[in-house]
């Protein structure tokens, strides 16, 4: 029986019985739930007062993917003048803001596009470049920080946030900057937190790849990236002249500049370039490059990842792994697990210290992406994709576990077995024991990823863009057998922690991501507020454990979507 209410298993007008997993069952009468039927009714007539998607108000979900938005960053740990400055500046955000902003200087551009982008230098520029995010880790480990982390909302930008922030308060508490009501706005880190946005421009988009030669066929693609102030808007909270700039759909093809996709826009913030779209921490024309947890390793560190979508989705794996093609899931898993790949046939990477996400039920016979209007049908895991699961075969999978002789002490969804426990257990092992820790969960009827909260905090995601046939609808087992993502964080920290030198981790809280590109508020805003619950848990920790000069937390985004909010006071709702 489905159900879908967060970890009280109810829903409208039934009754669920969990007792089989030793938890209570529960009765829920009819509830309201405003947001979700703002969405119901949005997509059902495809038009809604309070917002839309895309660039006309008449439609309402008329754009399901990215945009060349400027994104927030909030910085914490980093505003503190007794730091010393070291080789790779200050820890302070103000490094590469304002009169230091790149996008005022033609030398920096050119060193970090590989040329001059049309109309992209701006000597007004207050935002700053994706590549800094690196350099401001960079600068954390040169200045004695001992832990840093990097939390991405995947495709949250200042609108979602905005949305998320309206909802939670029932205010509009803000309409322009940094904002407030959620836990990333108001926390002060004892006075060290600042706020900024960035570019995220890749540097280009149609490069064409073989996943087999791991080879670049058209070096260059077929749209450069850059940021035209005046179409895009000099801040992400006011617009630009021209709407259809964003999606690289302007009529002014001299203005015309790419937005990123998610494997090019985290390879920017680990590896500190600008790459192609699917491509994953290599350059423009296909070299490998070293990544921030691969430094940190080489220096002592210990290095993890977690993520609410699967462990090999173009997020995590930029944490680390190396690929032309950013859906070559099961390659990019191994580097990440320290097996032989595609990239690395002879001497594999070290492997991260922690991996835990998604993944887990999504098998395949077949890796074939069907032909669209725009591309030919493509195998993106080459000749080597093994049947099965999509993300970690049968066979890497038993290649790595501890009791096999592997490295990783292994926590998999289990049918009847708690996920938060179970996950619990497994990283008090692997931090008694010093090894590492692999967390597989996911739901396999929904791509792998966790289940998704709704802004109510409940698990019942209504229609979006994608139509009745793509509505998540999740049974008992899937929220009892499966952790939160502040659950697989917390088990990170237990086993990365345990390295005295310290550790650098990503974050990531990947299904505001997948809610925007369905369109969805309800989804949205839930994904938003449930990764808020993560960020929370690591600055709960910093404060009992340690501080904020040896400590340096970053929250943010890879890129933005294109929901506009019209009418914000209809997100306050009868509680």
């Amino acid at each position: 029986m489905p159900f879908a209410s967060g970890r009280n298993p109810v829903r409208r007008g039934i009754v669920v019985n969990l007792t089989a997993f030793g938890l209570v069952a529960w009765t829920l009468v009819a509830e309201a739930d405003p947001i979700r039927d703002l969405q119901t009714a949005a997509i059902a007539t495809n038009r809604a007062e309070f917002g839309h998607w895309g660039v006309n108000p008449a439609i309402y979900a008329q754009w399901g993917t990215h945009s060349n938005r400027l994104i927030p960053v909030y910085t914490f740990g980093t505003l503190n003048p007794q730091i010393p400055q070291g080789k790779w500046g200050p820890v302070d955000l103000r490094n590469y803001t304002g009169a230091n902003s790149p996008y005022r200087s033609e030398t920096q551009l050119k060193r970090i596009y590989g040329r001059l982008p049309t109309q992209t230098l701006n000597p007004d520029a207050e935002y700053f470049d994706q590549t800094n995010l690196y350099d401001l880790q960079m600068a954390g480990f040169a200045n004695g920080k001992k832990y840093v982390f990097l939390i991405i909302f995947d495709g949250m930008d200042w609108q979602t946030t905005w949305s998320a922030s309206i909802y939670k308060t029932q205010s509009i508490p803000y309409t322009e900057g940094r904002g407030k009501g959620l836990h990333f706005q108001d926390y002060t880190a004892g006075g060290t937190t600042q706020f900024g946005f960035m570019c995220t421009s890749p540097h280009n988009s149609g490069t064409r790849t073989d996943p087999n030669t791991q080879s670049v066929l058209n070096p260059g693609g077929t749209m450069f990236g850059g940021y035209n102030v005046e179409c895009g808007g000099p801040n992400p909270w006011t617009p630009g002249s021209d709407p259809f700039y964003l999606i690289s759909k302007s009529v002014q093809k001299e203005f015309q500049h790419a937005y990123t996709d998610s494997s090019s826009s985290a390879t920017s913030m680990t590896a500190g370039i600008k790459t192609f779209n699917d491509g994953v921490n290599i350059d423009a024309t296909g070299v490998p490059v070293s990544t921030i947890a691969h430094w940190a390793q080489d220096h002592g560190y210990a290095v993890g990842a977690v993520t609410s979508v699967p462990i090999s989705h173009a997020t995590p794996a930029a944490a680390y792994a190396h690929n032309v093609e950013r859906d070559d899931y099961q390659d990019l898993t191994r580097d990440m697990v320290g097996l032989k790949s595609i990239m690395h046939p002879d001497k594999p990477l070290s492997g991260l210290d922690v991996l835990i996400g998604g993944g887990f039920g999504h098998s395949k016979t077949t890796d074939l992406v069907a032909a669209t209007e725009t591309e030919p049908a493509k195998h993106p895991q080459g000749t080597n994709f093994v049947p099965g699961n999509m993300y970690l075969t049968d066979v890497d999978l038993a290649a790595i576990d501890s009791r096999n002789g592997g490295k990783y002490v292994t926590a998999v969804r289990t049918s009847g077995v708690e996920g938060r426990k179970r996950l619990k257990e497994a990283a008090t092992e692997a931090a008694a024991n010093r090894q590492r820790l692999l967390g597989f969960y996911g739901n396999g009827k929904f791509s792998g990823h966790l289940p998704f909260a709704t802004a109510d905090g409940k698990y019942d995601p209504t229609i979006g863009r994608g139509g009745e046939k793509k509505i998540e609808a999740y049974e008992p087992a899937d929220l009892v057998e499966n952790p939160a993502l502040s659950d697989m964080a917390g088990a990170a920290i237990e086993v990365l922690s345990r390295n005295p030198k310290g550790f650098w981790l990503m974050i990531e809280p990947g299904d505001v991501d997948w809610a925007n590109h369905d369109d969805n508020i309800d989804s949205s805003i839930g994904a938003v507020l449930s990764g808020e619950a993560a960020v929370k848990l690591v600055t709960d920790w910093v404060e009992a454990h340690s501080n904020w000069k040896e400590s340096l937390l970053i929250v943010t985004a890879d890129h933005g979507h294109y929901f506009h909010l019209l009418k914000p006071e209809m997100l306050i709702t009868p509680r």
